[in-house]
């Protein structure tokens, strides 16, 4: 429609006529919302949707996006009934090779997560594969995975189905019509500026692929995606070439294929990717290929060509050369904008827009109904994104990194190695000079380990117990035996003051944090489901003045969840992120007390200051915020320092250590001594998915007066019912074992769930794992201890055992498994 003006009013205004604009419209209409617009600066599919190669798989490492990915499957067998139009949609499975033993554990591993998730995959010996694939040469494979409701499809005709189906129910889209600009009202958008005129609206979706970065800098959000080259080619006809040919990956030759009009279709992700429109996409830049680079190409030519040795005769029908939109870390980017009320953003896929076009789109224009997802996608959420994410050489260059290991091994544990160092705490140095390993998340460098003297620090990789495995247990029993300090100073920290700070907060927290000056409370922050969207801790600094402190990786997450949720007529506070301006070290162990006394005047004893607290300390001309609280299941404390003063008294607390045998230790120490004690990690075992009732934390949940609090009545209802899953714990004894998380649990041979999070246990020695019981017919602790339970881990079962209580306690020193 490009004859007619646009109305001059929408509820809704998408920008953007790919896949994902088309598939948002079309389920905004599906639920009942017709009020919509849709923008095109060129044609429909014109930006990177009609070189999209259409390969459709569902399996990816986290259990909500693959349920996404299998809704696009579900949608695209039915689209054409739906709408009369063809997409080309065919469910001709997925195989997936693998070229030698480390590759076939990731595959094995795969499979059960596929299991774990509900997908049916099946793993074959060379010969199966071949069978199913008889054109390539299997001389180097020892094995494949094949996962049959995989398929493909023909991405502009899809596109242009969903955009039928969004018309038929009344959305209008307009095309060769561009956006320009945007009209505020304060944080929300009000409008959207055309070259054709202006739109009102309550909402602005940007589905604009590699355009949604400066989009997004038009509405005053951050878009964190850059583009990069992607190519393949497609071959002429193939006279052997069966036409039910599933869509054939193989990583460690970096390329993929697919059949198409009797042909092939083959490309790859190469190791040294080429960016493109680092100065801005070129204006007219609509149904438009760059130029062949067969130089950067033939590498992988190469490759595919020893796989499929007819290739080398085939003729080449057309190169495709297409940019598209990528993301630092390989996900794409879905969600409200933290920046804007009203602006939500489906972009940057990574080259799997098609296999999640369906899926998203339905998560997306729930998303804009009902302001919240229809399930947990912290994974996708552009929300996980924070401030080194604003600069976009820094999001370049790490987005390169994330493209050239799209193939490569995926190793447990893996870091990046790009744009590092960015964020250092005070100590960075020190810690470096004393053999710190170091990991990085949002940006900040954090030390994972410490090499002992003769051991580099320097992770090396694998399936199997990995280099650090001894040095973590060292650090492990520092912690249990005598006393370690962790620099923690990339935890995020908020301050909320003012007079209606504590009414703002009661409102926000599940449990009360209206108590003394001077507590620390641990608590969650619910959504109307119940689920658990912040959990954080809360001190009390001053009557009207709070401290919060939460994971390094949520700052921008819970930052806005709490800014959003904070009622209108709370006028009179202050909310700001006070990250930068405290160290913290964590000094945890049974003779932390005994080292911090040394330095302290203050009476820290039980009696003067007890568990939950916190008071401010002098150490040296420092004046840091003392808080009596663990995750490692330790006597200990948090100590805030400001940042000046840090270097001096992380020095002050080494010195005094040595008489206490303290040790450095770092956070693949606090994994396994927080599983031992049992407690939670929020994005793992705990999410908006899941409550506290089912996660054991209904004692954080305070319901014995009658504050009102988000999500209360969802609590009030569940407690009322039989839960539908709990959290549980189990342990593998064989050290042979290695637990990683997403292996399937089993009770009584039936598959129950999966493991949220999993590592070894050092005290204790035993693998540990947390996983939820899932049951329709409700779960309770008679069901759960009634079971006999194992877990698949690679493919093969063992045996484990169930544990409703934490393995570890202080006071009784451990619990048998």
């Amino acid at each position: 429609m490009t004859d007619r003006q646009p109305p001059k009013q929408a509820k809704i205004v998408i920008i953007g006529g790919g896949i994902i604009g088309c598939s948002t419209a079309y389920h905004l209409a599906e639920m009942g919302c017709n009020d919509v617009v849709v923008i095109e600066k060129g044609k429909l599919t014109s930006g990177s949707t009609f070189h999209a190669a259409g390969l459709v798989g569902q399996l990816r490492t986290n259990a909500n996006i693959t349920q996404l990915l299998g809704y696009s499957v579900e949608l695209y067998q039915s689209l054409e009934a739906r709408t009369g139009l063809a997409t080309g949609w065919k469910m001709n499975g997925g195989l997936r090779l693998a070229c030698n033993q480390q590759r076939w554990t990731e595959v094995k591993r795969q499979a059960t997560t596929a299991h774990s998730f509900g997908l049916d995959m099946h793993l074959l010996t060379p010969k199966e594969a071949l069978d199913l694939w008889p054109l390539m040469d299997i001389s180097d494979l020892v094995g494949a995975a094949f996962l049959p409701t995989d398929g493909q499809a023909n991405p502009s005709d899809i596109t242009q189905s969903l955009a039928s189906g969004a018309r038929k129910n009344g959305v209008l889209i307009y095309e060769d019509t561009e956006v320009t600009g945007f009209d505020f009202n304060g944080d929300s958008i009000t409008g959207v500026q055309t070259d054709r005129g202006s739109i009102n609206c309550e909402a602005v979706v940007i589905c604009a692929g590699q355009w949604s970065r400066a989009l997004g800098q038009l509405a005053g959000v951050n878009v964190p995606l850059v583009s990069v080259q992607h190519q393949y080619l497609i071959t002429d006809k193939i006279a052997s070439l069966p036409s039910d040919l599933p869509t054939l990956r193989d990583p460690d030759r970096l390329i993929y294929f697919k059949e198409d009009v009797g042909g092939l279709v083959m490309g790859g992700y190469e190791p040294n990717p080429i960016p493109r429109a680092q100065d801005g996409i070129p204006d007219g830049f609509n149904f438009t290929l760059l130029d062949n680079d067969w130089d950067h190409f033939e590498p992988l030519l190469e490759q595919a060509i020893a796989r499929v040795p007819e290739l080398a005769e085939a003729g080449i029908k057309q190169m495709m050369n297409g940019p598209e939109s990528f993301t630092p870390d390989g996900n794409f980017i879905l969600g409200e904008a933290p920046e804007r009320k009203n602006v939500f953003v489906g972009a940057g896929f990574n080259a799997f827009g098609i296999a999640a076009g369906g899926g998203a789109g339905m998560a997306l224009a729930e998303w804009v109904l009902k302001s919240e997802p229809p399930f947990d996608l912290w994974a996708v959420d552009i929300c996980r994104f924070g401030r080194p994410h604003a600069d976009v050489e820094w999001v370049r260059e790490r987005t390169l990194e994330a493209y050239s290991k799209h193939y490569t091994m995926a190793w447990p544990f893996e870091e990046n190695k790009s744009c590092r160092p960015c964020r250092r705490s005070p100590l960075y140095e020190t810690l470096k000079a004393q053999g710190a390993c170091f990991g990085e998340k949002l940006g900040w460098e954090r030390p994972n380990w410490f090499a002992p003297e003769g051991q580099a620090a320097k992770d090396e990789y694998g399936f199997e117990r990995q280099n650090w495995f001894a040095a973590v247990g060292e650090e492990h029993r520092a912690v249990r035996e005598r006393v370690a300090i962790f620099d923690q100073s990339s935890f995020a920290k908020f301050r909320l003051s003012g007079a209606d700070a504590t009414r703002a907060l009661s409102w926000i927290c599940a449990n009360n944090i209206d108590t003394a000056i001077g507590s620390v409370v641990y608590t969650q922050m619910l959504n109307q489901r119940g689920g658990i969207e912040c959990d954080l801790t809360v001190m009390r600094i001053a009557e009207d003045e709070f401290y919060l402190v939460t994971g390094t990786g949520f700052a921008t997450h819970d930052f806005n969840w709490i800014a959003r949720n904070i009622p209108a007529d709370c006028n009179d506070l202050r909310f700001e992120d006070v990250t930068s301006n405290w160290a913290v070290m964590s000094l945890m162990g049974p003779r932390a007390r005994d080292l911090l006394q040394t330095l302290v005047r203050d009476d820290i004893s039980n009696s003067a200051f007890a568990f939950a607290t916190m008071q401010e300390l002098r150490i040296s001309g420092a004046t840091l915020r003392a808080l009596r609280v663990s995750y490692v299941g330790e006597l200990g404390w948090e100590l805030h320092v400001p940042v000046e003063f840090a270097a001096t008294v992380y020095q002050l607390i080494m010195q005094a250590g040595k008489d206490h045998g303290i040790a450095n230790a770092g956070y693949r120490a606090i994994e396994s001594l927080r599983l031992e004690k049992g407690y939670r990690a929020w994005g793992a075992d705990i999410g908006p998915d899941y409550t506290p009732l089912e996660a054991g934390l209904g004692w954080a949940v305070n319901l014995n007066n009658p504050r009102q609090f988000v999500g209360r009545e969802a609590i009030l209802a569940q407690k009322k019912k039989p839960l539908g899953k709990s959290l549980a714990c189990f342990t593998v004894a064989d050290e042979n074992v290695v637990l990683l998380g997403r292996e399937t649990i089993f009770r009584d041979g039936e598959r129950v769930g999966w493991l949220s999070s999993a590592g070894w246990g050092y005290t204790l020695q035993t693998n540990i794992g947390y996983g939820y019981v899932r049951r329709k017919e409700g779960v309770d602790k008679d069901f759960l201890l009634a079971g006999n339970y194992e877990l698949e881990v690679a493919t093969e079962r063992v045996a484990c055992e169930i544990h409703l209580q934490p393995l570890y306690d202080p006071k009784m020193e451990r619990i048998k498994c």
